[in-house]
């Protein structure tokens, strides 16, 4: 009795605390993949901070899994009538400190009734990486220890004239040790400060070489980058990190935060097929799998697996790595562009997009859709995301493939994996 009066006020005092999902400031590098995961949008973001609203988050977990820093997941047991509101997370740059008496507890499981408070969560690929992915590398460097590469090469690879001035960036690592595989990413800092005077945050790429580096067996590795000149509304701005990568001279030093992604990795058996969907930029992880598969076919190592991409842009000319693209061999890889502006006589003078082009590749898409060994994987704008979905969907149910089942197989599997932005 004495040890329940003594607890009792405890008790009372912790059923008015909830349980508040924060995000990290000093982690989090922006992506926002936990803003498009949120199946209710209780996540939010401005120029510097992306936080939750304790007032919309039902702790479904469904923003977890997919951030690729762990930034995410952190709890606080706080007041209920004092929880920190949106604006005061917005204005931080580093996580408050855990209230005095109060542990910090492992992330809530979210009750199986919890309500929707804004609909079904949209379809969204794998957490989990392909079964025989190798083991990735994540968080060695964070901004508060960034690691500093050296540039040994900026190229353009887009033509000249075009709106989209796209660059292929080579950073050398040296001595330092920073491994990564393909599909992973990396936050690159820009110097200088923001406009409240503060550091600016590191921005995410998706490294465009192979596991053994941009030059075979050296410590480098590349970048594809855009650079930003308009907003999403197409209004003139200029991307802050966009264009400090972009206007980088061979021999500066940048630093770098990462390598960060644990799902979004190639697998390594030998008969594994990967269908590669991709827009401008999102070509970048697609160029990685590509070229250690070409190595590894100049090895002579067997490798029975097929390689399927499907490539949209603009025009041509705004398509990076056309070029080279073109010089892969047709028994090495099946290569089907899509542009979506200016007709082209190689497109037969049609604009089209990725998803059209897939459903004119409909039987070779089923073929691979009715294989287990086949892994798909789709990086670029967001707005893709749906109609490359719908049109795995369409080219399933024309093959009498249950679409539900097999994207839920795909999924659990390692073997749908999304990356849009």
């Amino acid at each position: 009795l004495q040890w329940a009066s003594i607890a009792t006020p405890w008790i009372l005092s912790m059923s008015a605390f909830i349980k508040q999902h924060l995000i990290d400031p000093e982690i989090c590098i922006r992506c926002n993949t936990c803003e498009a995961t949120c199946p209710v949008g209780a996540i939010t973001h401005d120029s510097r901070n992306y936080v939750v609203n304790a007032d919309i988050c039902n702790l479904c977990m469904a923003c977890v899994p997919p951030c690729p820093t762990g930034s995410i997941d952190n709890w606080h047991d706080v007041p209920k009538n004092a929880a920190y509101s949106v604006e005061a997370q917005l204005g931080w740059d580093e996580l408050p400190a855990l209230l005095e008496g109060v542990l910090e507890t492992d992330h809530p499981v979210a009750p199986t009734d919890a309500p929707s408070k804004g609909g079904a969560a949209s379809v969204v690929g794998s957490t989990s990486a392909p079964h025989s992915a190798a083991t990735p590398v994540t968080n060695l460097h964070t901004p508060k220890n960034p690691i500093t590469a050296k540039v040994t090469g900026n190229y353009r690879v887009t033509a000249l004239g075009t709106s989209s001035d796209t660059h292929h960036i080579v950073l050398d690592f040296g001595a330092q040790h920073f491994p990564v595989l393909e599909g992973q990413s990396l936050g690159v800092i820009p110097s200088g400060v923001d406009a409240q005077g503060k550091p600016h945050h590191a921005r995410q790429y998706s490294i465009a070489s192979p596991r053994n580096g941009e030059r075979k067996d050296y410590n480098n590795l590349s970048l594809t980058v855009k650079r930003v000149l308009v907003d999403h509304d197409g209004n003139p701005m200029r991307g802050v990190a966009s264009n400090y990568v972009c206007d980088l001279k061979v021999g500066d030093e940048v630093q770098v935060t990462g390598p960060f992604g644990s799902s979004f990795l190639m697998p390594n058996h030998a008969g594994s097929h990967i269908v590669m969907i991709c827009t401008g930029t999102g070509s970048a992880p697609m160029r990685a799998m590509t070229e250690w598969r070409r190595r590894e076919r100049l090895a002579g190592t067997p490798n029975s697996g097929k390689l399927l991409l499907f490539f949209g842009a603009r025009t041509t000319e705004e398509l990076p790595y056309f070029g080279p693209l073109q010089n892969l061999p047709k028994d090495f890889i099946g290569i089907h562009f899509a542009f979506s502006r200016a007709p082209d006589p190689l497109d037969h003078g049609r604009k089209r997009y990725v998803q059209d082009v897939m459903r004119e590749q409909s039987e070779s898409v089923a073929e691979l859709l009715k294989d287990a060994n086949t892994h798909f994987y789709v990086c670029g704008l967001k707005s893709m995301e749906t109609g490359v979905l719908d049109a795995l969907k369409d080219i399933a149910r024309s093959a009498k493939l249950d679409w539900e089942r097999l994207r839920a197989e795909l999924s659990t599997q390692g073997r749908l994996h999304l990356e849009t932005y």
